[in-house]
């Protein structure tokens, strides 16, 4: 048996061994060393375990995902989510259909403070559906919002799955957050135009806005949200200056997000230890995975699979963008029983050196790796609300369990319309990821 034949035995052993709802981590790693082992034996494979773990333990910057994790603690205790809420009501929630947009505008801003997908949906989803169901929203359109809204924490930086594929994919950190913030802005654009289009197209699917406030009103709870705007100043502002590196900027976040927790009362009746115990469980998940990644991707360079796939698909004379729509139909796939994380350290050791090895644009190789991670996360990110699986449609599901998971699926539909339009205007335009890099070079 060729060692192709052993890499592609054990990727099949891998997705069997998930099929059987084994940990991630412990997948890829068994994968792995398995394959590596009858490749190259026992002494390789013990040596490969020990240089790649502690290679990978002390790297400066994975630092930086307990940082952001500690700060997405924070701010969900904070209480920053009911702030950002009304302040985004205040404007636009006289509009038909504006709280939806409002919750929309929200997600987004939380999501910019707390990096993670999930943890915005969930948070969201207290703060913000109580509130559409007062003001008689349909179940769809106001589940649908907030799940399609909660996987901007995915894309708009600061994103701890920005960080992990700049890590793996060896690119610059804070030129992953630059590419990554006007997508995230489009994206929440597109969600509020789609709340539009929904309430036009039926209005019986919002109930009337609510009461017009006056701009001192909007003003004041413009205001409440200062400590938002002062972390995210702080830290992408601190980044993109050349103030911080990604992880200096990170733990100027936990300070202020942490500042903002203790006044609020977020931190009292052991609110401290629940943000710390959470940080150390998403860093240990996420550090096991990351061992088992690379485990994997030792198997992937010694059976030679990476260059063998590059040729194959090469051979097929698909051409450089049949290669990448098939493999964003494959993300989607894959979107719908896996989660990003995973979904990054499975495929993109496999499909970037794919990319790579074709010219699109006439883009220089570090401005590709980025262009193609940005439209990775974002097919990702439509994963989050995307069936069977959709983690986000889950959660929502969890907290508000009288409103189906089918209810809350057909109203995800029209925001994955939103999410496959700008997913064509990042591919044929790549100014739109790569514009502000070249603006601001680093």
């Amino acid at each position: 048996m060729t060692s192709v034949q052993i890499g592609l035995l054990m990727l099949a052993f891998m997705m069997l061994l998930l099929a059987l709802r084994v940990h991630i981590g412990i997948s890829m790693f068994l994968a792995g060393a398995v394959g590596y082992f009858f490749i190259t034996g026992a002494d390789p494979l013990l040596a490969v375990m020990k240089h790649s773990t502690y290679a990978r333990f002390s790297m400066y910057d994975l630092s930086v995902v307990p940082l952001f994790l500690l700060m997405g603690q924070f701010a969900t205790h904070g209480g920053l989510s009911r702030a950002l809420f009304k302040a985004a009501n205040s404007f636009v929630g006289h509009w038909r259909g504006g709280m939806a947009m409002a919750g929309v505008a929200s997600c987004a801003s939380f999501g910019a403070i707390c990096g993670s997908s999930l943890a915005t949906a969930a948070t969201m989803t207290q703060v913000v559906l109580p509130e559409l169901r007062r003001h008689q929203y349909s179940p769809a359109l106001a589940a649908g919002s907030i799940a399609a809204g909660g996987t901007l924490g995915i894309l708009i930086p600061p994103s701890v799955p920005l960080v992990i594929y700049a890590i793996i994919a060896e690119q610059n950190i804070a030129k992953m957050f630059m590419a990554a913030l006007l997508p995230g802005v489009l994206a929440a654009l597109g969600y509020i135009i789609t709340v539009g289009i929904i309430v036009r197209r039926n209005p019986d699917s919002a109930g009337p806005g609510s009461p017009r406030h006056t701009w001192v009103e909007r003003f004041n709870t413009l205001v409440a949200t200062w400590p938002v705007m002062l972390i995210f100043a702080a830290v992408i502002g601190g980044i993109y200056g050349g103030i911080f590196t990604p992880t200096e900027a990170a733990a100027v976040g936990v300070l202020l997000t942490g500042l903002v927790a203790w006044q609020n009362g977020g931190l009292n009746n052991g609110g401290l230890r629940e943000c710390i115990v959470g940080t150390a469980k998403g860093t240990g998940m996420m550090f096991v995975i990351l061992v088992g990644a690379d485990m994997l991707n030792s198997l992937l360079a010694v059976s030679q699979i990476s260059t063998f796939t590059t040729d194959w698909v090469q051979s097929l004379g698909l051409g450089p963008f049949g290669v990448l729509v098939a493999i964003l139909i494959i993300y989607i796939v894959l979107g719908c029983v896996m989660d990003s994380l995973s979904m990054i350290l499975i495929t993109v050791p496999i499909f970037l050196p794919v990319i790579m090895g074709f010219d699109y644009f006439g883009l220089a190789p570090d401005e590709k790796a980025i262009w193609f991670g940005v439209i990775a996360l974002v097919v990702m990110e439509m994963g989050l609300i995307t069936p069977p699986v959709g983690m986000n449609v889950y959660i929502i599901n969890g907290i508000a369990r009288d409103v189906p998971l089918a209810t809350i699926f057909r109203g995800v539909i029209p925001f994955l319309v939103s999410d496959v339009v700008r997913l064509a205007l990042l591919v044929g335009i790549p100014l739109l990821s790569l514009g502000l890099i070249r603006m601001f070079p680093t």
